[in-house]
């Protein structure tokens, strides 16, 4: 069986996915994140909720999922 981290990790990637197939069919845009803003994004979802007045309230894994591709691979 998959942990609940696993299918978090899973269930990021597959929301990242489709909402770049979305705005690529949609638009004609690319979704990408700058690498600062994606290791932002997954320090505040490390950060516990009593530790700062604002957190961001989506588990690391689906933050980790949505954000891997970007820190992975380099665009120019």
């Amino acid at each position: 069986m998959f942990t609940t981290f696993t299918l978090l990790l899973a269930a990021g990637v597959c929301f990242r996915l489709a909402l770049s197939y979305a705005l690529k069919r949609r638009y004609d845009l690319a979704l990408v994140v700058p690498q600062g803003i994606a290791v932002l994004l997954i320090v505040l979802a490390v950060i516990p909720s009593w530790a700062l007045p604002v957190t961001l309230p989506v588990p690391l894994g689906f933050v980790l999922g949505a954000v891997l591709p970007d820190l992975i691979f380099r665009r120019g």
